[in-house]
């Protein structure tokens, strides 16, 4: 990867280790069934959050909470202190991009018309300018081309901006997601399953771009099943069970839960009863 400039939407941002994402008791209802339960989650500026859970613990549904495609049924989300009106482009304009768990590239068209996709919210030319094509929509567009093509430098793409989605390696199609959310300049990242299907050279790949993200200044929250991916990568990792969340911490504390085991064997974790007088002594 190339060490270009990228321009996270990040004007009066919080100081490092503040907090961007706030998500405060999100609950998630559809009909008779709780997919989110009273949820709280933070992302500081800077940092790399996971989110774990064995499936059909409802990460995904909260994450759709976090960027407007779900109104959660209670509790709020905000971004940088202010609340996020529940529309996908109005949280995009506010700073928030994201992947998704199944890959949605516009696959007839090419690479660098992909990225270009992702760049639409940060256009200032109106209809009018885009009918009439004047100097200003002129400028903006190679201005937007030449962002995009410093993103696909930055992912290792550049050499195949030309391609059709369609035809990229299923490892080049993920990053050409990222790229394409990169475009809209954001302050936090969210990436859902972004490892999923990868061997794991594709793996160590991603580990590295992510890295990479969060040294241009852009915090990162990621789902992920891949365990080993997570541990390394994340600055702190929350766990999701039943919609609850079980436990948030460092990898190490979050390794260390006897209750993370279980909700991944499976089997209810008990506590240990304390011990009675007699059998202390």
């Amino acid at each position: 990867m190339t060490d270009t400039t990228i321009a996270p939407a990040t004007d009066n941002a919080p100081a490092p280790g503040t907090p961007l994402l706030e998500a405060r008791g999100v609950i998630m209802r559809f009909g008779g069934l709780t997919a989110v339960n009273n949820v709280d989650l933070t992302v500081n500026t800077g940092e790399i959050i996971g989110l774990i859970g064995p499936n059909g613990a409802g990460k995904t549904t909260f994450f759709n909470c976090l960027t407007g495609l779900y109104v959660p049924t209670e509790g709020s989300v905000s971004y940088k202190g202010a609340v996020l009106p529940p529309k996908p482009f109005k949280v995009t304009q506010a700073g928030m991009a994201r992947t998704f768990q199944n890959i949605r590239l516009f696959h007839n068209m090419t690479v660098l018309e992909n990225v270009l996709v992702g760049r639409h919210t940060r256009m200032r030319q109106g209809i009018i300018a885009a009918i009439v094509r004047g100097p200003g929509y002129h400028r903006q567009e190679a201005e937007a081309r030449e962002k995009a093509m410093e993103l696909l430098e930055f992912t290792g793409l550049a050499a195949k901006a030309q391609h059709l989605a369609r035809n990229l390696p299923y490892g080049e199609q993920r990053k050409l997601e990222i790229a394409r959310a990169l475009a809209s300049e954001p302050g936090l990242l969210l990436l859902d399953e972004p490892t999923a299907g990868m061997n794991p050279q594709e793996t160590r790949v991603t580990e590295e771009l992510v890295f990479a993200i969060r040294d241009k200044g852009i915090s990162v929250l990621v789902i992920e099943h891949d365990m080993r991916f997570i541990f390394n990568l994340c600055d702190r990792v929350a766990v999701l069970v039943q919609g609850q969340k079980l436990v948030e911490g460092t990898s190490d504390v979050v390794q260390a839960d006897e209750r993370v085991v279980a909700a991944y064997l499976g089997t209810p974790y008990e506590e240990t009863p304390s011990r009675t007088t007699e059998e202390q002594q």
